[in-house]
């Protein structure tokens, strides 16, 4: 009974806040759909939501329904996604957009378990397409409802453990109600955005004040437990920037998996040594000249990589005219200006088009 009266009176009291306080003018909020929610959950992963807007909004406007999602090549959904990060995301994307069509057809299933087999899909997305648009009791546990339970049942431990996260979705689920799951989904996670926020929290505020265990110890900011801290290892590597007499580049399909996989990219050498011959066997031409850029460091989740540009200048009359083939699809070639914007790019391929006013 205990159990049961902290759970009515827990999401009561976020409801009531949610009535008055609830953000409903982010997009995807607009034209509820399972397609809407799904793409959305899947862009604010590791990502704010200031950052999402922007690239949702284009997203939609591209794609505005799952089939025509389905529809399209990888590299014109990668090339809306290019500057958010995290590209697996995109190909995930891609392919659960495809299985949808193929195999439910074009109709999101209404199964939390189905949902989770499709690729990029885990338990909290599944939780709240089904709650957010579909209305089914499926509980959600993403990074601000980790924060906000955590902190109030002063969880100890760093979510990404097993045991923490075990303890973690027993109370996302606990707290759940029946009724109105998808205004208390989307209440917990305005909460932990917009009260109960990292470092910061607004408790003079929050509605949850007065049962939260870890106001009560003064200690909000002490919960959930950090990650362990880790030194990253530094890679480095040298990328290639070979331009031609009409100002095209030479850019790269990377393989479909493993880092910026599927993506445009400069060729990628470990030194200055190897210009000359990769430019012979790449090219078939001979080097005008060699520029080293300034380096710059990109910095992924895993390591850093310190990226060496060489601009380099290729002879008109030997470079080889057409873009190389593997299965019939192009996997390199010169692009222009406007090719180049047309195609999905790492985000250190962009700032260094961008500092080098290369397009």
């Amino acid at each position: 009974m205990a159990i049961l009266k902290e759970q009515a009176s827990f999401a009561d009291r976020l409801l009531g806040w949610f009535d008055v306080w609830g953000r409903r003018d982010l997009p995807w909020q607009k034209g509820i759909t399972p397609y809407r929610v799904w793409v959305s959950e899947i862009m604010l992963q590791q990502t704010q939501v200031a950052t999402v807007i922007p690239y949702f909004e284009h997203f939609m406007q591209r794609f505005p329904s799952v089939a025509e999602l389905a529809g399209a090549s990888e590299d014109e959904v990668l090339n809306l996604w290019t500057g958010l990060g995290y590209y697996s995301r995109a190909r995930n994307l891609h392919k659960t957009a495809r299985r949808i069509v193929h195999d439910f057809a074009g109709e999101f299933p209404r199964d939390t378990a189905l949902l989770e087999t499709l690729p990029g899909i885990g338990r909290s997305t599944a939780g709240a397409i089904a709650s957010i648009a579909m209305g089914i009791r499926a509980p959600i546990l993403d990074g601000n409802v980790k924060r906000v339970l955590a902190r109030h049942h002063c969880v100890d431990g760093w979510p990404g453990k097993t045991a923490t996260a075990k303890k973690l979705w027993f109370l996302a689920d606990l707290h759940t109600p029946e009724i109105r799951v998808a205004d208390y989904t989307q209440a917990i996670m305005d909460l932990g955005a917009t009260l109960c926020t990292r470092s910061r929290p607004d408790c003079d505020r929050c509605p949850m004040q007065t049962s939260c265990e870890a106001y009560a110890l003064n200690s909000p900011t002490s919960f959930p437990g950090k990650k362990p801290k880790k030194v990253l290892p530094v890679k480095s590597a040298l990328f290639v920037i070979a331009r031609n007499a009409e100002n095209a580049l030479w850019l790269e399909k990377r393989p479909p998996s493993g880092i910026w996989g599927g993506l445009w990219s400069f060729p990628e050498l470990q030194s200055e040594d190897q210009i000359a011959e990769w430019c012979q066997r790449t090219l078939n031409a001979d080097v005008d000249c060699i520029e080293l850029a300034p380096p710059l460091r990109h910095t992924f989740s895993h390591f850093h990589l310190d990226i060496q540009p060489a601009i380099i200048t290729v002879c008109q009359s030997s470079q080889r005219q057409h873009a190389t083939q593997v299965n019939d699809a192009p996997q390199a070639g010169w692009m222009s200006k406007t090719a180049i914007t047309q195609k999905g790019l790492p985000a250190p391929v962009v700032r260094l088009m961008n500092v080098l006013a290369l397009v």
